[in-house]
């Protein structure tokens, strides 16, 4: 059967005019708008926490969060019981005004964060004739990132939401720094890009995944990554509001390569937080990550400074005489241990496949 192509419909129009939404952080034409922490978690980065206003006659703006009824006034005029500043809008025989006050978003812009920008220590740095490192000398160093919980810049989509793992820890692979796993991520990235091109050209969804898959596998190690896992991943993240940190920091963390150290703010109306961040370490490899969250806490030079802060993550590796202090008598390893019995586990699993497999080809023949 032929499948039918999709040529721009109401359905990826709206897609379309989300990812826009996720860029500039307001509502396409609004003018004004309210915010409001209905929840009482401290923001109003959850979804119905944030609305367009209501234009009224008069060129008064009502905002539809938290409506309480107005009061009926002997002249047959309505009434906001909070004050003349907040107006009343008409419904059916009565009429509402709302807690929340409604602001111009051209006086009182989104005010947005960048996302973290750690680039991390250049690998293979200047050495003297000998050999010797001319440089600060790290070990499991990291890079410090961010990821973003469901919020109005990502369409309410959780990006830092566990995919499972999809990066490998690099035993046996040529994955060995930090810079060549943001590599791999990023080739999800253009894989998502790809696919998100060809179905705004008219492919279906099974021809646009096609597509995204055969731009995600090129250049990459397949020993490096999980493919199947990533290219579910790149077709759940593909029409959400998550930018290419997000993607990142997403596969590094579902893989277990990253220490979260906090939130914080990354969008904020009139001081009301809109949308939040997780700051995070990522590191080449889970045990890296486990080396650094059980080693800091033995060394006095990471006493006061810990992991930083949420928005400056501090992802330096160890030097030569911290590494050297360390006692890993008194580190719990069990994660790192397990992770090498199940993969050994499969490798053998694989082994005794191929090992039948040619057996039974030399039998048959």
């Amino acid at each position: 059967m032929k499948q039918q192509r999709i040529s721009m419909p109401a359905r990826l129009a709206t897609l379309l005019a989300s990812l826009v939404l996720a860029l500039t952080a307001v509502p396409a034409g609004a003018q004004q708008m309210c915010a409001a922490d209905l929840n009482g978690n401290g923001d109003a980065a959850d979804a119905g926490e944030f609305a367009t206003c209501t234009p009224l006659p008069g060129g008064q703006f009502q905002c539809p969060l938290q409506e309480i009824a107005c009061d009926l006034e002997p002249s047959g005029e309505y009434s906001c019981p909070l004050g003349a500043s907040h107006a009343c809008l008409l419904n059916g025989g009565g009429a509402t005004c709302s807690l929340n006050l409604c602001q111009d978003i051209s006086s009182n812009p989104v005010v947005e964060e960048p996302p973290i920008n750690d680039p991390g220590v250049e690998p293979d740095g200047p050495v003297d004739a000998d050999g010797n490192c001319l440089g600060t000398i790290e070990i499991f160093g990291g890079r410090a990132m961010r990821c973003r919980p469901a919020g109005i810049a990502t369409t309410f989509s959780n990006c830092c939401k566990n995919k499972g793992e999809i990066v490998k820890d690099g035993m046996g692979s040529s994955i060995n720094s930090i810079g060549t796993k943001i590599a791999v991520a990023k080739g999800v990235f253009t894989g998502m890009s790809a696919a998100f091109a060809a179905f705004k050209a008219g492919a279906t969804a099974s021809q646009a995944a096609s597509a995204g898959a055969n731009a995600l596998i090129v250049g990459l190690d397949p020993t490096s990554i999980a493919i199947s896992l990533a290219i579910n991943f790149m077709i759940d993240f593909l029409f959400s509001g998550c930018d290419q940190q997000d993607m990142e920091v997403g596969m590094l963390k579902s893989s277990g390569m990253c220490h979260e150290v906090g939130g914080y703010c990354t969008a904020s109306f009139l001081g009301i937080c809109l949308q939040k961040a997780y700051g995070q370490c990522c590191f080449n490899t889970k045990l890296g990550r486990i080396l650094q969250e059980q080693g800091r806490p033995q060394l006095k030079s990471f006493n006061a400074i810990g992991w930083g802060t949420p928005k400056q993550p501090l992802c330096r590796g160890f030097t030569p005489e911290e590494f050297q202090a360390l006692d890993f008598s008194k580190m719990d390893l069990s994660e790192y241990y397990a992770d090498i019995a199940a993969r050994a586990e499969a490798d053998i699993q694989i082994d005794m496949k191929e090992r039948v497999d040619a057996y039974l080809d030399a039998v048959g023949k």
